[in-house]
């Protein structure tokens, strides 16, 4: 036993001896990071990283198209969503048919051409145009025998020579071939035929199909040899110059609408743009599905796109006030708060690298792509704004801390 109890000693003795000889590994572990962040401070990099920076290349943003603007005040207001579509009033509409039958003989327009008020659009021909022109030759001839027999009459009767039933039936032959001739004369000129070229012998075989107001040919409704009936659509024109447009606003909305306020809407064939229009008429009857009132607006057309039966979304503005906002997209959310990048000024410039800063700020109005923000107190106005590519920096800030947290 005595001699287990020595060995045991010797053993203990030589291990303690072995330990004092070995390097402080704590020492050494806290060497090699003091190393490291040396290396990782010379080169620009921070292990963790600053809170709430985030660094990229200028080949980065490129890449994803990153845009920054100063930050800007714009006119924002509340506004009240509407649809609805472009009309055209009634007076710039015609619908252009023929006063008497015929058989269409030419056609001298297409649809989209540009027409002007009284211009021949076609002509038709029949029998009983050429008929009409020669009643009118004939009691027009009639009437100036009957116009001077009628005088004869009158002063032999006034001299007491002739009698009275004579002048009477004179004066009525008279009277019915006038009321005739003048009715003639009034078809002729609807039918768009010179009377007083008729009266020298010309007969016209074909009559002019005009147009009333000036615009564009919507629609061409005939063929050549077509036979067209009274009263039947052969063109559509439609002035397009003062469109309007007919918009749908919800009765919870109604008390806020008034004449005069400006609505700025899009059609789909200029999405990109805003069209400015202005209420003139407020309708007084409810629509019953949905439940709405047709407003009216007045909209300048001036290069002529805009094409009745388009659809229209807008909205009705209230309140302006200027303020300053960004572009919707500048925003990031995450959760109840909203963020913006902004370029990081402050933080030491490293050659073909940029940084930028993430902010919270309070948004107000959104309006017409732009929402208002409000910057903490500590941070200038004159700053940069990344407008375009702020999802992209964001998901680049998590990825670096979740990089870093490894």
């Amino acid at each position: 036993m005595r001699h287990i109890t020595i060995l045991s000693a010797v053993v203990a003795i030589v291990l303690l001896t072995g330990c004092n000889d070995k390097p402080d590994l704590k020492s050494g572990q806290d060497e090699h990071e003091r190393t490291s962040a040396k290396m990782n401070k010379e080169e620009g990099h921070s292990e963790e990283g600053e809170e709430g920076v985030v660094e990229i290349t200028m080949q980065q943003a490129e890449t994803i198209g990153l845009e920054m603007k100063p930050l800007e005040k714009k006119s924002l207001s509340n506004t009240i969503k509407v649809t609805g579509q472009l009309e055209l009033f009634p007076q710039d509409r015609a619908n252009i048919s023929p006063f008497m039958g015929g058989n269409v003989r030419s056609i001298n327009v297409i649809e989209g051409d540009k027409v002007n008020k009284g211009q021949v659009l076609a002509y038709l021909e029949h029998p009983d145009i050429i008929t009409i022109q020669q009643e009118y030759q004939e009691k027009n001839n009639e009437l100036v025998f009957l116009k001077q027999d009628f005088e004869r009459k009158q002063t032999l009767y006034d001299k007491g020579v002739s009698s009275g039933k004579e002048f009477q039936m004179a004066q009525s032959r008279f009277r019915s071939t006038t009321s005739s001739v003048n009715g003639l004369r009034s078809k002729l000129r609807l039918l768009g035929i010179d009377t007083d070229k008729v009266l020298e012998g010309h007969i016209y075989s074909a009559v002019p199909i005009t147009t009333p107001i000036s615009g564009y040919v919507d629609e061409v409704m005939v063929s050549l040899g077509d036979y067209v009936a009274p009263q039947t659509k052969m063109f559509t024109v439609s002035d397009n110059s003062e469109i309007h447009v007919d918009f749908k606003v919800y009765e919870k909305d109604i008390r806020k609408v008034k004449k005069g306020q400006e609505i700025y809407f899009t059609v789909a064939a200029k999405p990109d743009e805003l069209i400015k229009a202005k209420i003139h008429a407020i309708g007084k009857t409810f629509e019953t599905d949905p439940k709405a009132l047709h407003v009216h607006a007045d909209v300048h057309n001036e290069d002529k796109a805009l094409l009745p039966g388009m659809y229209v979304e807008g909205r009705i503005v209230q309140d302006e006030k200027m303020a300053f906002a960004v572009p919707e997209d500048a925003v990031i959310k995450e959760g109840e708060q909203s963020f913006i990048f902004i370029l990081d000024v402050d933080n030491e410039k490293e050659e073909k690298k940029i940084k930028f800063k993430m902010i919270p700020v309070n948004i107000g109005i959104t309006d017409l792509g732009f929402v208002e923000i409000n910057l903490p107190s500590e941070i200038s106005k004159d700053v940069k704004v990344v407008t375009k590519g702020a999802y992209t920096l964001s998901s680049e800030m998590v990825k670096s801390e979740l990089e870093h947290g490894h």
